[in-house]
């Protein structure tokens, strides 16, 4: 009797813990959850996923894939912008790392920071928390001028201390920073992203973690030049004869590119081994991002949250090293730089999928709008990511985007100490992908042009837009005529807002009989194409200054009728 008394409430007892933490995954208003983990220049291209089994294992077998995410400027803050507010750079005006034109203080000076991501999704009903890398230019003396909103509870990485491996500045909720001497920078981070997940798991609201390790990004003190990233003291010694990728575009042994790219010199076998080495470093701190990344999964499965929480992994951009013979780095619209990883793991999601659908980072706001049930913002430049099973098979009968808008301003980025001065590195470009094209055009402040047939030509070394490629076939149209469509299309991107960006096709056509660049292509087009004024710059710039854009709209086709500008 008394055995079987003390089984009775034993049992209770269990079911009345399991139904606590299973709560935590059925009661949240019938909204799902999401955490959101993004590294920090992760290279697509040169093979760092492969050292990650642990993404590979519960985000690539349990998730998919998709293979053509793009970021849509390629350096960290314009970028962070972009992904927690749906709108590409030019519209943000958050265009660099630091001030006048970028930075924490641009983002409030724009008045983003109560028109974005945490801010909706509490408005929504979520509880959201942050860890890690906010973005450049919050620091030590920004922090609270004023806190970033919209946050339940965070602990960001500040500068100067964000890229300091070893004794990285936090600032805790609205504590003051404080530095972290001795403890590696991802393990704290990881250490608190973990912390938010025990707090929501009691919690019956939906939730919104993001947890944003620096790592494989470069190291930065101040006191110099950006230095090779440094593992944690338990993985430094793996990887030690790692290289450099030996890509088709690495070290070419003919210059390529345009503008200041054009005019590298060729690696020499001192710069060469001083690239491995900075490789090995890379390697070596996406060890402990990895194990985040694995760790955070355990604590999803421990709390029976996994069945209803959507769980996104990316970067904000790529990398190269050696490529086009570039120093390590980003800033370039080449595919390493913008091309980046991105997986996607959750409820009705396919498993071990790769789709090849062409997404951006400004669709990932609206993704999870829709994701939680809310109404689409009008003024969002992205459009929802087909997620579901459902979503990805409605979008292959669909007409597909097949742009991704590109742009940057300023000086580039070389890291390491065999870098150029910092160049100005300014152009508009878009990526643009078709069942039968895969182009990438480039329009730079020099006003020199880059056109890339990416099928013949994946590492970029071969400029279609250059006198002596003209003859050259694409689609079977001469590169004058293609060159003519793609002129218009980015000339309604470069200032593109809301549907003019996701649609852009429809304001050059607005009658809707031209929906991808091969329809562009009839003859019927020509003299119209012809008569559009073209992308180009009358000064390189540090920012966005658009009376240095050169002409800013162009015509749209009506019936054969050229109309003044697109609205």
């Amino acid at each position: 009797m008394f055995g079987s008394t003390l089984l009775s409430r034993l049992s209770l007892l269990w079911l009345a813990t399991a139904a606590i933490i299973s709560c935590g995954a059925s009661n949240r208003n019938g909204k799902p959850n999401f955490v959101f983990i993004i590294t920090d220049d992760q290279d697509l291209h040169l093979g760092s996923l492969d050292y990650m089994p642990l993404v590979k294992k519960h985000l690539g077998k349990q998730g998919t894939f998709y293979k053509q995410h793009y970021c849509t400027i390629s350096i960290c803050c314009p970028s962070r912008v972009s992904l927690l507010t749906g709108k590409a750079a030019h519209n943000t005006n958050v265009t660099d790392v630091s001030p006048p034109y970028g930075g924490y203080t641009k983002f409030i000076s724009q008045g983003l920071n109560d028109k974005y991501l945490p801010v909706w999704l509490q408005e929504a009903g979520y509880d959201t928390y942050y860890t890690g890398k906010l973005m450049n230019g919050h620091s030590t003396s920004t922090w609270n001028k004023p806190l970033p909103a919209g946050w339940n509870g965070t602990k960001f990485l500040v500068d100067p201390g964000t890229y300091i491996y070893f004794n990285a500045t936090f600032q805790e909720d609205k504590s003051p920073p404080a530095p972290a001497p001795g403890q590696y920078n991802t393990d704290l981070v990881k250490e608190k992203g973990l912390d938010f997940i025990d707090t929501v798991a009691k919690s019956d609201k939906p939730f919104f973690v993001g947890i944003a390790p620096i790592g494989p990004h470069a190291e930065f003190t101040r006191s110099g030049p950006f230095t090779k990233p440094v593992g944690a003291t338990r993985h430094q010694k793996l990887f030690l004869d790692a290289k450099a990728p030996r890509t088709s575009n690495w070290n070419p042994d003919e210059p390529s590119g345009a503008s200041w790219i054009s005019r590298l010199e060729k690696l020499n076998d001192t710069v060469i081994d001083f690239h491995d080495g900075w490789q090995v470093g890379r390697l070596q701190s996406l060890q402990s991002v990895d194990e985040l990344v694995g760790e955070v999964f355990k604590r999803l499965e421990h709390y029976n949250l996994l069945d209803n929480t959507y769980v996104i992994f990316t970067s904000d951009n790529g990398y190269h090293i050696g490529q086009h013979r570039l120093q390590p780095g980003k800033t370039c619209a080449f595919e390493e730089d913008i091309n980046v990883p991105f997986y996607v793991r959750g409820p009705n999601v396919p498993k071990g999928k790769t789709v090849d659908v062409v997404t951006t980072h400004t669709d990932i706001v609206p993704t999870l709008f829709e994701l939680a049930g809310l109404e689409q913002r009008s003024d969002f430049d992205g459009q929802p990511i087909p997620v579901t099973s459902k979503a990805i098979a409605q979008q292959s009968k669909n007409k597909k985007r097949d742009h991704v808008n590109v742009e940057f301003w300023g000086e580039g980025i070389d890291e390491g100490k065999y870098g150029l001065d910092a160049p100005n590195n300014t152009y508009k470009a878009v990526r643009i992908i078709g069942e039968r094209y895969n182009l990438l055009y480039t329009v730079w402040c020099t006003n020199e042009h880059e056109l890339y047939d990416m099928t013949r030509d994946p590492g970029q070394l071969n400029n279609l837009a250059t006198p002596s490629k003209w003859r050259t076939l694409i689609l079977n149209q001469p590169i004058s005529k293609l060159q003519a469509r793609l002129d218009a299309l980015l000339l309604v991107l470069k200032t593109c807002q809301a549907s003019s960006c996701t649609d852009p096709w429809s304001f050059i056509h607005p009658e809707g009989d031209v929906v991808n660049l091969e329809d562009a292509l009839a003859s019927k087009y020509d003299k119209f194409y012809a008569k559009q004024p073209k992308v180009s710059f009358s000064k390189c710039e540090l920012g966005q200054i658009l009376s240095s854009e050169g002409p800013l709209k162009g015509n749209s086709y009506h019936g054969g009728e050229l109309w003044p500008h697109w609205v």
